[in-house]
């Protein structure tokens, strides 16, 4: 398979697993979510802009870029809340809703440090001019 297809496809399972953390961020109001404002519209904004870079600039460096950054941020709250950092620890979830929360935030830190390596891998065979 080839690496830019590896890449849209990992981004978009980031971006899906991504929507479904912020919807049940918004669910248990973590962070304020819940109170609606700009919080939500920024994080609507970066999933449009990760969105964009995703599908319409693939296999270009800006492309690869926007989906590196998004991978990025999208790759912290799995290793936050598995850590236990902040007021909401996956367990103490997990024995209120099930399971769907644990798996979506370990598909998200799957699916988005496996888009972060392929991105950056992307961004290497540009910069030594192999073909795309």
């Amino acid at each position: 398979m080839k690496l830019n297809v590896m890449s849209t496809i990992a981004s978009l399972l980031s971006i899906l697993f991504m929507t479904l953390h912020v919807t049940d961020d918004i669910l248990r109001n973590q962070g304020g979510a819940a109170q609606g404002g700009v919080v939500n519209l920024i994080v609507v904004l970066i999933l449009i802009v990760w969105l964009y870079g995703t599908l319409v600039l693939a296999e270009r460096r800006s492309g690869y870029v926007i989906i590196l950054v998004g991978s990025l941020l999208a790759s912290g709250p799995g290793v936050l809340h598995m850590t236990g950092w902040g007021d909401v620890v996956v367990g103490e979830i997990a024995k209120s809703s099930g399971a769907f929360f644990v798996w979506v935030v370990v598909a998200l830190g799957v699916t988005a440090i496996f888009s972060l390596i392929l991105s950056a891998r992307g961004l290497w065979s540009l910069q030594r001019g192999q073909p795309r």
